[in-house]
């Protein structure tokens, strides 16, 4: 009876492993089809999407540059004397002759005619020994007058001629001071802020400039490009006149156009880049000294660029690629090469083709393979 107490008991343990056994396997042979059938159906990943477009496209150097005056003149005065009249106000458009200013002429006028009196006397005088030496020579002739009396007068008639051209001289450099007193503009332009006013006293070539004008129709616009650049400037050059676009930051309007005028004679070493100018009309004063501006220098244009959006490109670990999405709704990862890019469209080398679908948006949760839909414009809605 013990015996087969035992028995019992080790049948029944059996049996109770067993059945957990089965239990546990039968739980693992269920549980494990639905796993599969979740990650089979995961959600597609909603993107934006746009086509690889083949167009022409322009090939352009982009920089900063800064604007300048066409000409530059600081006016000064020549003289020293009290101001006695401005005739324009500050800021105001001058023409090339225009009075400017004007110093007290009465010194002047007294100075010419002081010179004018003396030459007045000196010609009274040249005559009189012009007569005397006609004299002296007949006399001499006649045994009457030496030879040293002769020769003297001689001497004086020649020393008043002189005295005579000089006193012409002093006249012409009184006229000439005369004209100072009387300040034109040099040049047509835009005056900047008056240093002085009627009533100051103003000196001869001071430091301190009375008014300066700025010429900014034309106007230059001045900036550099890398000297790698360069050789491709100067080849397209040859080949024709290159336009330059200058727009100011900010500014939505489009931009003003010129042409490249000059190209320095030397590369910068301290920043590697070559001084450009470019020449516009500025006949809207769009332009004005001394502000920086976006400078495009329109190179030449790309007749069949494959072109996306430059949000499509990415950056990883082994260089730029994007995400191209395939016929089943899945996308692939391409590396591509970028020719270049102005911030809003690319130019890719290579990678894609005319036509593919590249993803612009979401692709930090995508991987190859990934199931995608595709977002529509109305927000909140998506279609696959």
């Amino acid at each position: 009876m013990k015996f087969a107490s035992h028995r019992i008991l080790l049948a029944g343990a059996a049996l109770a492993f067993a059945c957990v056994t089965a239990a546990c396997s039968g739980d693992a042979a269920t549980s494990d089809p639905p796993h599969r059938g979740a990650a089979a159906q995961a959600p597609a990943v909603p993107v934006t999407v746009a086509q690889v477009v083949q167009k022409p496209m322009p090939i352009q150097i982009n920089v900063i540059g800064a604007v300048e005056a066409y000409s530059n003149v600081a006016v000064h005065a020549q003289l020293t004397g009290q101001l006695e009249t401005v005739s324009f106000r500050e800021g105001d458009d001058v023409k090339k002759g225009q009075v400017l200013f004007t110093l007290d002429k009465r010194p002047l006028e007294a100075a010419l005619l002081q010179a004018q009196a003396a030459l007045d006397r000196d010609l009274a005088q040249t005559a009189n020994a012009k007569a005397q030496l006609v004299r002296y020579r007949d006399l001499l002739a006649r045994g009457i007058a030496t030879r040293e009396q002769t020769d003297q007068v001689v001497a004086n008639a020649a020393a008043l001629d002189a005295t005579v051209e000089a006193d012409r001289a002093a006249i012409e450099n009184a006229k000439v001071q005369l004209q100072y007193a009387t300040i034109s503009a040099p040049i047509g332009g835009r005056t900047g802020a008056l240093m002085v006013h009627a009533g100051n006293l103003v000196r001869a070539n001071d430091t301190a400039p009375l008014v300066v004008i700025n010429q900014v129709t034309p106007i230059y616009v001045t900036f550099g490009i890398p000297e790698a650049q360069l050789p491709a400037l100067k080849r397209y050059m040859a080949a024709g006149t290159l336009h330059v676009d200058a727009q100011p930051p900010n500014d939505t309007t489009p931009a003003s156009n010129g042409h490249i005028t000059f190209v320095d004679n030397a590369v910068d070493q301290t920043t590697g880049t070559i001084k450009i100018k470019g020449t516009f009309p500025n006949d809207d004063r769009r332009l004005w000294p001394g502000q920086f501006v976006n400078v495009t220098v329109g190179l030449t244009t790309e007749p069949n660029a494959l072109v996306v959006p430059a949000a499509a490109v990415q950056t990883g670990q082994n260089g730029q690629y994007i995400f191209v999405v395939k016929a089943d709704k899945t996308v692939e990862l391409r590396t591509v090469t970028i020719a270049r890019s102005d911030g809003i469209e690319t130019v890719l080398a290579t990678g894609v083709r005319a036509g593919d679908t590249v993803v612009t948006d979401g692709q930090l949760r995508l991987v190859p393979g990934t199931k995608i839909s595709v977002k529509t414009p109305e927000a909140g809605k998506t279609s696959s």
